[in-house]
């Protein structure tokens, strides 16, 4: 099973992630504020992170970014705080999940193993397309804008890719989720929209190429 980092400066919020976890088959490490977290990330091999928001020492947003810098382990964030701005910075950072306290430690979970199942299973298309100065190299897992690279996160790269390969043609938002995230998602349209919006701003000229198709879901327009 998987190897879980822990990371929560209340020791009754890891004590009961863990005897969730270690019952599912996980075994787990723990940290208790953001330095500590960045520590043992950089020393030990995770196949997933659980990440508090709200620490001491080094809050959780700032422990994302730090272990982005040389590591792609996926990260699901825990948070008493649910506004849609600190689901956008969250998913900003390169974060998979976003979970609200309190929060059922079943569900959690569920979503520990549907981000697992997500990670390892991604598979790369293999050729290029190209629209002006826009470029998508699905099997490099590269965008760039008139050679210029586009840092995105791992699951903008997934819907972006996506929406690409079936350019024209009307994705309803529930289509696009269980696609892109998996028959096992447990989020909610939020997470798409956030996604989307990310994306937009990430293609910056190219961003009117993502069309809203009104209470039906999304559409990539490259003629």
């Amino acid at each position: 099973m998987a190897k879980l980092l822990i990371v929560d400066d209340e020791f009754r919020i890891r004590e009961i992630i863990k005897k969730y976890a270690e019952f599912e088959g996980h075994t787990c490490v723990e940290a208790k504020d953001g330095m500590d977290a960045i520590d043992k990330a950089s020393h030990e091999d995770f196949d997933l992170i659980i990440m508090d928001v709200m620490m001491p020492e080094l809050d959780g947003f700032s422990a994302c970014r730090e272990i982005r810098k040389h590591s792609s382990t996926p990260i699901i964030i825990l948070s008493a705080r649910g506004e849609e701005y600190d689901r956008i910075h969250g998913f900003e950072l390169g974060i998979d999940d976003y979970v609200v306290k309190p929060f059922s430690p079943k569900e959690l979970m569920m979503r520990v193993s549907a981000v697992i199942k997500r990670s390892k299973g991604t598979a790369q298309e293999k050729d290029i397309f190209t629209y002006e100065g826009l470029c998508v190299d699905f099997s490099g897992r590269i965008v760039t804008i008139d050679g210029e690279r586009v840092e995105m996160t791992p699951k903008e790269y997934d819907l972006f890719f996506y929406m690409v390969k079936n350019k024209g043609i009307a994705l309803t938002r529930e289509k696009l989720i269980r696609k892109v995230w998996g028959y096992d998602f447990f989020g909610d349209d939020r997470t798409l929209d956030t996604h989307i919006k990310l994306l937009r701003k990430s293609l910056q000229r190219y961003s009117t190429l993502i069309v809203t198709l009104r209470g039906v879901g999304y559409r990539f327009e490259a003629e």
